[in-house]
């Protein structure tokens, strides 16, 4: 596997849509990043995982497979099946790190990761991420079911090829459609349970994916100089902030939706009702905030929209854990 070319400089765009330059990055903005504080060879292939991207997806795990059960569905499926999806995106998130290693250098944000810091040679990051890959699906295979083990290597194979290879480096809309990558791990727990799919974890993927971008383009703007740097074009290096807090309030509005449509789907209890209206609202709130300051010619504040998702999306799925202990 070689790793991609960076892609040629994205153009910005303009209030009427007309593409115009692309954004200029100064000489500091590009240097490589500083050498960091050398750590152990257990902490460096930990950090090839991105372990707090693990936790996030275990956080919607973990409810979905109380929701699928009505109550809790076993120690044993629980523990195999979260020892397997760490494995999955562990070595999906290593293979990223590895693929990304040249854009990782250029960017601030991203300077520390072992490959930049060379703590990891690319061949041993290589084969550390497919050995998590494999073992993560022959687990889930041996210990869970043969459907879950499809599914983490449909995610695996998603997030490697589809995004990382395939659209991060392409097209505006990349984490539009590779973030179907992060919405897999309610599939697996739910078929972890109940070895079937049905339209309940259907819809919990449709949140997943709906809440994407209001959470990633936010954290993009904030980012975006490093994006432009590396000749990725994220929305906010091609377009101007205001377009991008359209898109979020627009993707907003859809998450708030389609978590409400899972109170007549699972069917959801008037706890989950409650709790998923009220984060919505807060969501909601938050959004067209950031596009009220956009608007206003302020400073958007994307940061407070980004830390908002994360609570949300941890909040709403604890509301989905809950909801069967109080009405199963």
């Amino acid at each position: 596997m070689s790793t991609l070319e960076s892609g040629s400089p994205a153009h910005d765009v303009g209030s009427s849509g007309s593409p115009t330059s692309a954004p200029k990055v100064t000489e500091s903005e590009t240097k490589a990043p500083k050498k960091a504080q050398p750590r152990g060879k257990f902490a460096a292939y930990l950090g090839l995982t991105k372990p707090r991207i693990i936790e996030l997806l275990l956080a919607t795990t973990i409810p979905t497979m109380f929701l699928a059960a009505g109550g809790f569905p076993g120690l044993w499926v629980t523990v195999a099946t979260l020892i397997g999806g760490s494995l999955a995106a562990g070595g999906a998130n290593t293979l990223n790190s590895y693929i990304d290693r040249d854009i990782d250098a250029l960017m601030k944000r991203t300077g520390h990761r072992p490959l930049v810091q060379g703590e990891v040679s690319p061949r041993a990051a290589l084969i550390f991420g497919l050995g998590l890959s494999v073992a993560s699906c022959l687990w889930l295979a041996a210990t869970v079911n043969l459907l879950s083990a499809v599914l983490a290597s449909g995610a695996i194979a998603f997030y490697v090829v589809i995004y990382t290879l395939g659209l991060k480096r392409r097209t505006p809309q990349n984490i539009v459609w590779g973030g179907a990558a992060g919405c897999f791990p309610v599939l697996i727990g739910w078929s972890a349970v109940t070895n079937s799919l049905s339209w309940t974890p259907v819809i919990l993927f449709l949140i997943v994916f709906l809440w994407t971008p209001p959470h990633y383009w936010p954290l993009s703007l904030k980012f975006k100089d490093d994006y432009a740097a590396a000749g990725v074009p994220m929305l906010p290096v091609v377009t101007h902030t205001r377009a991008v807090g359209r898109q979020i309030v627009f993707y907003s509005w859809l998450m708030v939706g389609a978590s409400l449509l899972l109170v007549p789907i699972a069917p959801m209890g008037w706890f989950y009702t409650i709790a998923a209206t009220v984060l919505g609202g807060v969501f909601l709130y938050e959004a067209h905030a950031m596009l009220a300051r956009a608007t206003r010619g302020e400073d958007a504040a994307p940061m407070r929209l980004f830390h908002w998702s994360i609570t949300y999306l941890s909040l709403l799925f604890l509301a989905i854990a809950i909801d069967p202990f109080l009405f199963s």
